[in-house]
């Protein structure tokens, strides 16, 4: 590996190490692309649920939240391919590209020239890929892919641990909110910690709404839901 891209992506790694907000984190990671991958014009970070919603996130212009909503409603492109079928799917030019009839016209049409696009991860059908596009046909070479897989293999690290302090931290609030919300039923109604939480959970399965919903109601409201 070139000294120069290695000191770059250990770089990377410690500043992505540093980040403990999830979109800042995708940020980073699309900063990165665009300063170290060979004909890198613009990129973003995609993440498709249930094999069909695709969300662009941290995308450095327009343009890659546009093929992402093309790529959501024509149901095929690159980033389905990298996704599931292949780790690295190249479009040289999208203007003659003939594997996605619908998706490479509308795409072209959009202004898109050329893509890389990269898998970080796969879980059942929920998958995140790094987005990579030049600013004219053919801007991708053997290089551009090599440094967009080192690039990618440092950002699908920094990925799921993003996702786990963003689930940390969910969790932790969600206990906080809770807790708050029990300590005024504690405080109304003189009952227990263990009591409170019971009536919280009941009055959740009454009203059909999640736990979380029934303590920030409380919280922000005074009442409980369907109190009047």
């Amino acid at each position: 590996m070139d000294g120069d891209l290695a000191s770059q992506l250990s770089e990377l790694a410690r500043s992505l190490q540093g980040e403990q907000d999830f979109e800042a984190t995708l940020a980073t990671m699309v900063t990165a692309v665009l300063d170290l991958v060979p004909g890198a014009a613009e990129a973003s970070i995609s993440v498709v649920e249930a094999r069909t919603a695709i969300s662009s996130h941290a995308p450095s212009s327009e343009l890659p939240a546009t093929v992402d909503r093309l790529q959501e409603e024509t149901g095929e492109g690159p980033c389905m391919d990298a996704a599931w079928e292949e780790r690295i799917v190249r479009v040289p030019d999208f203007a003659t590209e003939v594997r996605w009839s619908a998706l490479a016209p509308a795409a072209a049409g959009a202004g898109a020239q050329s893509m890389l696009c990269f898998q970080l991860w796969v879980e059942a059908d929920n998958l995140g890929a790094l987005n990579i596009y030049g600013s004219i046909p053919h801007a991708f070479d053997a290089e551009s892919e090599e440094v967009g897989l080192l690039v990618a293999a440092h950002a699908a690290v920094a990925f799921a641990d993003a996702q786990q302090i963003s689930g940390l931290k969910e969790a932790l609030a969600t206990r906080d909110l809770i807790g708050q919300a029990k300590g005024i039923l504690m405080e109304r109604y003189k009952i227990t910690d263990q009591q409170a939480f019971l009536l919280l959970t009941r009055v959740s399965s009454l009203t059909n709404t999640k736990l979380r919903a029934v303590a920030e109601h409380l919280t922000s409201t005074g009442s409980l839901p369907g109190q009047s």
